[in-house]
């Protein structure tokens, strides 16, 4: 079947993989267990790149941080696939809402592919664990309740996932780089604030 060949082909593009995805797509609807099946070693990236996307949305943003705790968690503890509580795996949408989704998707990751490519090959389980745990960082990230604080780790989730789809050092270590940047500054802009109103000496 032509998604299980490209999805298997090594370093085979990620916008070739999701359009592989729908050469057979179920009729009417569709759950997030049969996408696994299909996605075999690239699920844990194409569910995280999914996610960033879906994150961007600030209505939903919260419900996809808690979501991407699920697959950081099992990035870090080395699983081969991401597993999902059976009641959200087998929860059945409508199909064309992620035909849409991907389509989208698709031209952008074709012009980001002409400049991106693998490079810096890294142990591929030590960079799964430590993908996993900044996912999960900027994943808690996406449940503060402040107006488009969302955005900066959806983009980055986004971009540390393409990275890793893409087994592209390079840009790995620059989308972590910038993380921990951002982090360090959003750790004292939250001391700073902390300070004002008197708690940061009790915390000590």
């Amino acid at each position: 079947m032509l998604w299980l060949a490209i999805a298997m082909t090594p370093h085979a593009p990620t916008s070739e993989v999701l359009e592989a995805l729908l050469s057979n797509p179920p009729a009417g609807r569709t759950t997030l267990a049969w996408m696994m099946d299909r996605l075999g070693d690239r699920s844990f990236g194409i569910v995280l790149l999914l996610l960033a996307l879906l994150g961007l949305l600030p209505g939903v943003s919260p419900v996809v941080g808690l979501l991407l705790l699920v697959p950081a968690v099992q990035m870090i503890s080395g699983n081969h696939r991401p597993v999902f509580p059976r009641r959200v795996a087998n929860r059945a949408f409508e199909t064309q809402q992620l035909v849409r989704l991907i389509r989208r998707v698709i031209p952008v990751l074709r012009w980001l592919e002409r400049f991106i490519r693998p490079r810096w090959t890294t142990p591929f389980q030590a960079t799964k664990r430590v993908v996993g745990g900044v996912v999960f960082v900027l994943g808690m990230g996406l449940l503060t309740p402040v107006p488009f604080s969302n955005v900066p780790p959806a983009v980055m989730i986004g971009l540390i996932a393409f990275a890793y789809l893409e087994e592209d050092g390079v840009l790995l270590c620059a989308a972590l780089a910038v993380t921990f940047i951002m982090l360090v500054a959003a750790a004292v802009v939250a001391w700073e604030a902390l300070s004002a109103i008197g708690l940061a000496r009790s915390l000590l």
